[in-house]
């Protein structure tokens, strides 16, 4: 794949909703909001798309962060978010796909590199640091997805930063 195109899917071109369009104009109450037939809120929905990307990081620069017992691990205890987490969450997520679109642009070497496993599922699936980004687009469009949805079924659909809506 491309650099462009990976880039492309990492900050929401074509079919890929924009990640930063779809949270920055939802308030901390919204974002805390328990929507009905949704399991989580918009603020942990983000809180986890963060922990994943910081996860991949720190695994894309040699760490080995310890992989979660249980996915309840990877999102926070409680649906609502005050206003001042609400803003470190959207900071952090454009902070970190900042870093995934640097990323995007290594070189093919670098993009071929095995990144280390440091669980046993990490062996299930394809292990090069293009394979890990590729990873991280379908996981965090998988969740902007929700937000979405989320957003329509509160009638905040589209973004005033712009998103289909068919």
């Amino acid at each position: 794949m491309s650099e462009r195109a990976l880039t492309e899917l990492l900050r929401g071109k074509g079919a890929h909703a924009d990640p930063m369009a779809c949270v920055e104009d939802i308030s901390a109450e919204t974002a805390g909001r328990q929507v009905a037939g949704f399991p989580h809120s918009i603020g942990q929905l983000v809180f986890h798309i963060n922990y994943w990307m910081d996860y991949e990081l720190r695994r894309i620069r040699g760490g080995r962060p310890k992989y979660p017992e249980h996915s309840a691990e990877s999102f926070p205890p409680a649906p609502s978010v005050d206003a001042q987490e609400w803003d470190r969450l959207r900071t952090q997520l454009g902070a970190m796909l900042g870093k995934f679109a640097v990323l995007a642009k290594s070189s093919r070497a670098e993009l071929d590199r095995q990144i280390e496993t440091v669980h046993e599922g990490d062996t299930k699936v394809a292990g090069t640091l293009e394979a890990v980004l590729m990873q991280m687009v379908a996981h965090n469009s998988y969740h902007l997805g929700q937000i979405a949805m989320m957003r329509r079924a509160l009638g905040q659909w589209p973004p005033r930063g712009g998103g289909d809506s068919w």
